[in-house]
């Protein structure tokens, strides 16, 4: 498990490892740290361009690159990639940080319905009312 903030503090990706009782090639589950040609959105709360960038290149972009990766999502119906691919082609994180940075701040995304619900809630593993009620 590696962690992969920056779309959201609490971002990992799962690895699988390299022993020969392992797959391979090597997988990786990337969540929304990194999507095909893309990455999550850093507009959220606890989100961060810098740590999202930071996060991408030390821990994603280290893997060899054959490791497949599956991201939680596509919006063109893609369900795989490679690290080599995504070093190559994601036109966010194949720019310098600073570069990336401004990207991320001008993409000028809708608020998302339900966010301030949704974060919170999911800090606490879905509990929304951890108060005791009275009988």
């Amino acid at each position: 498990v590696c962690a992969t903030p920056g779309h959201t503090m609490g971002c990992v990706t799962y690895v699988t490892g390299d022993g020969p009782d392992q797959p391979q090639p090597r997988m990786a589950f990337t969540g929304d740290a990194l999507l095909i040609r893309g990455c999550g959105r850093t507009d959220f709360p606890g989100g961060s361009s810098q740590q999202l960038y930071k996060s991408v290149h030390s821990q994603i972009f280290t893997l060899p690159k054959e490791t497949l990766l599956y991201p939680a999502h596509d919006y063109k119906g893609f369900s795989v990639t490679t690290v080599g691919e995504q070093m190559l082609y994601n036109p966010r994180l194949i720019k310098d940080e600073e570069t990336f940075k401004n990207i991320m701040e001008n993409l000028n995304l809708a608020y998302p319905k339900m966010i301030d619900v949704a974060v919170p809630t999911n800090m606490v593993c879905g509990f929304q009312d951890l108060e005791p009620k009275a009988n």
